[in-house]
């Protein structure tokens, strides 16, 4: 016992009073005192849920209903090596993350877990129906914890994360108000604080983020053009080395069809030519038709002039003969 008593003073000499009232709670004790089947179940440790099957239990010092299962639980966790089961608990004023991890709600919360599957024990809290939910299996009947709200998701480890900080800055709350006398005023300012600046440099991060990911239009327009622009150029340097060859195969081309056209022009004007010939014989012999028949017109008017003029004086002398 003297060795007890050193220990105990040397541990509020250390750590304070608090490891000194631990160490002999657990340590000292009643000889009599019975050692606790159940299993305490914190941060470093809770990945023992996954392996076997367990009945853990979650729940807060100062909540009432959990002060009167407390006597019903130790004795279903007597009774865990005849049911083949381990039975554990949970402080959530101590371990904030476990909590968050099990997304419990509400006190008390009971889970059953065999080999990595959750169910929600919602029964009565009597030692009978714990019992019988084991031997009888009952468990079987009830749905699983989904997937993605299993303890070992990822999901459930951001969760863990989130009341972890809430626990620590309650923490930090209790030491600026208790420690450093600060009014709970003042730390509030300095929680409203620091939650803008988180904010903003959380703000800047997601608009950086997104301006690296999805690119402003205007920015998509201006590498677009460009894009454009150079295949433009690069169409335009193809067009003007294709434009020689294309000009060589055209003037092939116009070559062979000037060299057609003029075949059949000349098949065509052989016929042409005869006729025009024959017409233009045709139009020489109407010319000269007429030139002669004016030159006969020509001749024969002095004679018919002349025979008029004698039939007149032939009349006058007539006239003259009857007058005498």
């Amino acid at each position: 016992m003297a060795a007890r008593g050193g220990v105990a003073l040397l541990l509020v000499a250390v750590l304070g009073p608090p490891a000194a009232s631990v160490f002999s709670s657990s340590a000292v004790g009643s000889p009599g005192e019975p050692r606790s089947r159940v299993q305490v179940l914190c941060g470093s440790n809770w990945s023992l849920v996954l392996q076997g099957q367990w009945m853990v239990e979650f729940y807060a010092p100062w909540c009432p209903a959990c002060q009167q299962i407390e006597l019903i639980w130790e004795s279903f966790a007597k009774e865990s090596e005849q049911l083949d089961i381990t039975v554990g608990k949970v402080d959530v004023t101590q371990e904030p993350g476990l909590s968050g991890r099990f997304f419990v709600t509400t006190l008390p919360t009971i889970y059953h877990a065999n080999d990595g599957v959750f169910r929600r024990y919602r029964g009565s809290r009597t030692l009978e129906d714990l019992q019988s939910y084991v031997l009888e299996k009952k468990w079987e009947a009830v749905e699983p914890v989904a997937g993605w709200k299993s303890p070992s998701s990822i999901m459930m480890h951001g969760m863990a994360g989130l009341f972890h900080l809430s626990g620590c800055i309650r923490q930090i709350h209790d030491y600026l108000t208790g420690t450093l006398g600060f009014h709970v005023w003042i730390s509030y300012a300095v929680f409203i604080l620091a939650t803008l600046l988180i904010g903003l440099f959380l703000g800047l991060m997601l608009v950086l983020i997104s301006d690296c990911l999805c690119p402003s239009k205007t920015n998509y327009r201006n590498e677009t053009s460009e894009v454009i622009t150079k295949e433009n150029v690069e169409n335009a340097e193809n067009s003007v080395l294709e434009e020689p060859e294309e000009a060589t195969e055209l003037s092939a081309d116009d070559a062979e069809e000037a060299a057609e056209v003029k075949e059949l022009s000349e098949g065509e004007d052989a016929p042409n030519s005869s006729v025009d010939d024959s017409e233009e014989d045709l139009a020489l012999g109407k010319e000269s038709g007429e030139e002669e028949e004016e030159a006969d017109d020509l001749n024969e008017r002095p004679l018919a002039d002349s025979e008029t003029e004698s039939s007149v004086r032939q009349r006058r002398s007539q006239v003259a003969d009857h007058g005498l």
